[in-house]
């Protein structure tokens, strides 16, 4: 499927990649592709303000990934997820709950030592995409065939994030970018 991709839509997909290495996340989820195509300025048609968003999905990483609709409905249970973020926090430090998941410990690192190799460069380490990533790039393509496009473009990568419930489509709305917008903004 990757051969589909152009250019910046492959560019997207790595620098997704690149982005959860630097992060340390064990996974590439649907706020690496956002990050990547901000990076990119494929937003800057739609007046996207890349460090407000990127602000947002910070905030969004330390309320533990919990959507709007998710602080809502603990809301409904009395419970108040500010609150919990800010005791968590209280007790373990800022950003708590966004800490990345601990890295697994392998013995092929320490086998390539006894054996005298230098362990792999920590930035070219593979990173596996997240069940909800790998969605994502299968609603780009089920998009891009949808409107009888020949490849798969940041358009469709962008649209494939917005189609999709969760932060990243939340995020995204509150600055303005829903599918249509999306659509009418950078359709070619």
């Amino acid at each position: 499927m990757f051969e589909r991709f152009t250019r910046e839509a492959r560019a997207t997909v790595t620098g997704a990649a690149a982005e959860a290495r630097r992060t340390g996340a064990t996974t590439v989820a649907e706020e690496h592709l956002l990050l990547s195509l901000l990076a990119l300025d494929a937003l800057d048609p739609l007046g996207v303000d890349r460090t407000a968003v990127a602000a947002d999905l910070e905030a969004t990483r330390r309320r533990g990934g919990m959507s709007r609709a998710d602080e809502e409905a603990l809301a409904g249970l009395g419970i108040d997820l500010g609150e919990i973020v800010a005791r968590v926090e209280e007790t373990h430090g800022a950003g708590a709950l966004s800490a990345p998941e601990p890295r697994r410990r392998t013995l092929g690192g320490s086998l390539r030592s006894a054996l005298g190799r230098p362990d792999p460069d920590p930035d070219q380490r593979h990173v596996p995409f997240s069940p909800g990533a790998k969605k994502v790039l299968e609603q780009a393509l089920r998009i891009s065939l949808g409107r009888k496009d020949r490849n798969i473009s940041t358009l469709h990568l962008l649209l494939a994030l917005l189609s999709r419930p969760g932060t990243v489509s939340e995020v995204l709305a509150d600055h303005g970018v829903t599918y249509a917008t999306a659509e009418t903004g950078l359709a070619a």
